[in-house]
């Protein structure tokens, strides 16, 4: 079989079983699916604020980095904004990544070696999978946030042990019991890992994410904290030592051999981080709107209860879950179903993103649409 008949058998296998994939455009819909959380990617005055920045800099390269950061894409503004985020997340250092897939591959690819043990939440994002599966380390996953299974596995691992988590997870929208696999991990000295994805620009009074918010920093060893989603714009850093950030530079590929971030990225980086220190009421109004949206989703059979932005509601069956997604957006509602193989075959679901924007209205009128649908 040739890789073109290989290719036209998955898309046709894909097709049978409904859930073919393809991009759209949807407009004029209400927004409960984006990772806008607090409405940074759509905020006037932010996109002003970055324009601001670029203009008073006065840079001599101002469109391209030019180059990876070891040759000739480094720059005095790339420190600065590095050194911003590290007071920011209060770490000794942070290095910036593209994408939060850049920053998760850079680091699992990198730290662990061959001999070592990666113990993951089976729920964690495929990005720390990839990254976990390019570093020939033992890859284990434990059943998500099962404490019981975390310790029978870590008990039987070898070499150095990785314990990977997410903060927030994306798929059920349930936090990690972060202080519960701190005490385990610590007995038996494995390295900690969060992606703090979801819970940065969220969690605590400014958004520096659920590891800082639950007081635990001194005991996570790596955070990576993504800027797509709440921040509203793009990229990711590391936050850890700076012995840490030091190996990186030297060993983390999809650091060492991409090109740097243009200074417009640097700049709106900068620019998303000094506006949200200035946004607590923003995150307290998000706060309230999750509060109500979880109030309305509680009696729901199927509902995963969630004190984050996202909410999931269970459904089951690719067909059945589609056929309610088409339902609420008829009504006016932008939400998506989440279907096989993002998510195990039967636990189909409606995946709703609530944001600081959204109207105590529009949540209501919602949840009608639910109920009526249901």
């Amino acid at each position: 079989m040739s890789y073109k008949d290989n290719i036209s058998k998955k898309l046709a296998a894909r097709k049978s079983e409904n859930a073919f994939r393809t991009l759209s455009v949807r407009e004029g819909l209400i927004d409960f699916f984006s990772n806008d959380y607090i409405g940074f990617a759509r905020n006037k005055e932010l996109q002003k604020e970055i324009h601001s920045k670029e203009l008073s800099y006065n840079l001599e390269v101002c469109n391209g980095s030019t180059g990876s950061r070891l040759l000739s894409g480094n720059s005095a503004l790339a420190e600065s904004v590095e050194q911003y985020l590290a007071q920011f997340f209060k770490v000794e250092s942070t290095l910036l990544f593209n994408s939060g897939y850049a920053a998760n591959l850079g680091v699992l690819s990198a730290l662990p070696q061959k001999g070592d043990t990666i113990l993951y939440d089976e729920l964690i994002h495929a990005s720390l999978k990839d990254g976990a599966r390019l570093s020939f380390a033992d890859r284990i996953s434990f059943r998500h946030n099962d404490l019981e299974d975390l310790e029978r596995k870590i008990k039987k691992s070898k070499g150095d042990i990785f314990v990977v988590l997410e903060s927030i997870y994306s798929m059920d929208g349930d936090q990690a019991l972060l202080k519960e696999i701190i005490g385990i991990s610590k007995k038996y000295n494995a390295c900690i890992i969060v992606d703090e994805a979801h819970s940065t620009g969220t969690s605590g009074a400014i958004g520096q994410g659920l590891v800082l918010a639950e007081n635990v920093a001194d005991d996570i060893d790596i955070r990576i904290h993504t800027f797509g989603k709440a921040m509203g714009i793009h990229g990711a850093c590391v936050a850890g030592s700076k012995e840490l950030i030091d190996y990186l530079i030297n060993f983390s590929r999809p650091f060492i051999y991409t090109t740097a971030f243009s200074p417009h990225s640097f700049l709106s980086v900068l620019a998303a981080f000094e506006k949200l220190e200035q946004s607590a009421s923003v995150i307290e109004a998000l706060n309230k709107n999750i509060q109500q949206l979880s109030a309305g989703l509680h009696s729901f059979e199927g509902y995963i209860a969630s004190t984050s932005p996202i909410h999931v509601l269970k459904v089951g069956g690719t067909d059945n879950v589609k056929q309610l997604a088409t339902a609420v957006q008829e009504s006016g509602f932008d939400v998506r179903p989440i279907l096989s193989p993002t998510v195990k075959k039967g636990e189909e679901r409606l995946r709703f993103c609530v944001h600081a924007f959204n109207t105590k209205t529009q949540i209501e009128e919602l949840l009608a649409a639910l109920k009526k649908n249901l």
